[in-house]
């Protein structure tokens, strides 16, 4: 099928208004999106895992027996602290005796507070970082706004910024995190939200300097419409991340939604994360929530609290951290080795340019590891091809041997 801007330009009709019409399509199971491949009529009769969004699909298949998966972008679940000696100490019981109730309880309501990185108005509990990116967005952006987002980035939000009807406008990324330059470019195209990963960026493993997120909230702020500009932040890795705890709250605390999600130090399956922001959005979402699921599980909250709380649950995540940054080091310390230059990331994820994106993955898949194509990672934005690797999951022992099937397939550095 024709892309978006081309059906756009030969209608006459706005990108946003082609992309809603694809989405459509693509709801209703007429179409399927390849990534940079592009988009096409579903073959009668192809049936998939229909349930997933398109941006989680690829990853949907487990690797064969005896493969080495560093696609998913999930924690080493032998790494995620015990449960069982946290979950013994709670009483088990229905305590909420009023659907008027706070949604958070008070302790882990403090403990937050007390642990977040600016002076925050308010806090609640969300069902995870999307939940809590949805529910933002919901709040925030109409149909027909554009909103900026890191490139390559996070697959699923690109897929939720397409369901609310915006238009992307990408940011760039160095060592540090946002470009000032590309912010600039953006702010001027009249974007009316920033979404932002200040820790292990995902798929890059870059993390905002307290230099660098100051500089970009400054730039915001001596913008004309800067007071209006919602900037959200997403650190999704949190208490795995070696980096720096910062936020442009601390410089515009009337502007920004901080997510804080558990799931990568504490396991995905707990579905909880910390939102914190100016007031009257924050009590907006909390009224919207309670028309829907309501709240978030004050028995889940109970385990989260005694989790943050407990010596040995808090020390194992402190261990999964180094451990994270260990595999880490040691893989791009062996791609140095075979003259690969390439940054260390922060977290679980690490980014790698290729001069081929099928033929990395193919050939590495054929050596039995699976990695992440990049297309899903930047979208219909021009850019290199690249892959993502869970680096995470990725023992040291195999660094060296995993090293030797990347080198061949990097591309060369342009400056």
């Amino acid at each position: 099928m024709p892309t978006v801007r081309e059906l756009a330009a030969s209608l006459g009709v706005s990108p946003a208004t082609v992309s809603h019409a694809w989405q459509t399509l693509l709801a209703a199971g007429l179409i399927v999106a390849r990534g940079r491949s592009g988009s096409f009529v579903r073959e009668p009769g192809a049936t998939d895992a229909s349930w997933l969004p398109r941006s989680m699909a690829e990853l949907a298949g487990r690797a064969p027996v005896g493969e080495l998966d560093l696609s998913r972008g999930t924690p080493d679940v032998a790494l995620l602290p015990e449960l069982q000696p946290v979950v013994g100490r709670i009483i088990w019981q229905a305590g909420t005796g009023a659907y008027q109730e706070l949604p958070v309880i008070p302790e882990l309501h403090r403990l937050l507070r007390d642990a977040w990185p600016y002076p925050v108005e308010a806090l609640t509990v969300i069902d995870g970082a999307l939940d809590g990116l949805s529910r933002t967005l919901d709040q925030t952006v109409r149909f027909g706004d554009r909103v900026a987002v890191e490139v390559p980035g996070f697959p699923p939000l690109f897929e939720m910024l397409e369901a609310h009807g915006v238009e992307r406008v990408p940011l760039e990324l160095d060592g540090s995190g946002v470009t000032p330059r590309s912010l600039f470019r953006a702010l001027a195209r009249g974007v009316s939200a920033v979404v932002l990963q200040p820790r292990a960026q995902n798929p890059t493993g870059a993390s905002l300097s307290s230099q660098r997120a100051e500089e970009l909230a400054r730039i915001i702020a001596g913008q004309r419409r800067g007071a209006s500009i919602v900037v959200i932040e997403d650190d999704h890795s949190g208490l795995i991340s070696g980096a720096p705890d910062v936020s442009l709250g601390t410089w515009l605390p009337g502007q920004v939604v901080h997510l804080r999600s558990f799931s990568k130090s504490h396991g995905p399956d707990l579905r909880i994360a910390a939102l914190g922001g100016p007031r009257p959005l924050v009590d907006r979402i909390v009224a919207r929530r309670l028309l829907g699921p309501g709240w978030t599980s004050r028995m889940l909250q109970r385990v989260l609290l005694e989790l943050l709380r407990d010596p040995l649950a808090v020390a194992s995540v402190a261990r999964a951290g180094g451990v994270y940054a260990e595999r880490q080091a040691a893989l791009v310390a062996a791609l140095g080795r075979r003259g690969v230059s390439v940054p260390s990331g922060d977290g679980i994820n690490l980014w790698l340019p290729v001069r081929d994106e099928r033929e990395a993955v193919a050939v590495l898949g054929a050596a039995g590891v699976r990695v992440a194509a990049g297309a899903p990672f930047v979208a219909d934005e021009p850019g290199r091809p690249g892959i993502r690797l869970t680096v995470g999951a990725l023992p040291v022992e195999r660094a060296a041997a995993v090293a030797a099937l990347l080198a061949p397939l990097v591309a060369p550095v342009v400056d």
